[in-house]
């Protein structure tokens, strides 16, 4: 770094030379922060993603699924539409005929917004006990809303 002069005569003169250290500090600074943030960045974790074939397409050719609805007072019914109320064991026996013939059988669980989540979980228990392990959620749309 010259901070004299040159031997050019002109003591007046604007000195002309950059001084890089600053920008040599910051560049380094970028290069040790990326070094370190980019092994968090390419972290991933192992997953089992489904995949289709032509065999599962057909094999949904037309599949119903076991309905059970649970009303706001904790009742169940087997059937969204069906008034006849059962209580769990009938539900537990349900399952596990089903599960015998076909274990693959879908659970569609029609719950009411105002139940009490511990009445889904025990419908979710009885399917995993039974070996029923395809499970989904209805919801029920009035006027267009959810």
């Amino acid at each position: 770094m010259a901070f004299g002069s040159m031997g050019d005569g002109d003591e007046d003169a604007p000195m002309s030379d950059i001084n890089v250290t600053p920008l040599v500090d910051v560049m380094l600074v970028l290069l040790i922060v990326f070094m370190i943030t980019m092994p968090v960045l390419t972290h991933s974790l192992p997953l089992e993603l489904p995949t289709t074939s032509s065999k599962t397409e057909q094999a949904k050719v037309d599949v119903k699924p076991l309905e059970i609805a649970i009303d706001e007072k904790g009742q169940y019914a087997i059937g969204s539409d069906s008034n006849a109320k059962v209580d769990l064991a009938a539900i537990k026996s349900q399952f596990s005929q089903i599960a015998q013939k076909d274990p693959n059988t879908v659970v569609a669980i029609d719950a009411d917004k105002d139940v009490a989540y511990d009445h889904v979980v025990k419908v979710l228990e009885a399917a995993r006990e039974a070996g029923l392990s395809k499970i989904g959620f209805r919801m029920k749309v009035e006027n267009g809303t959810p």
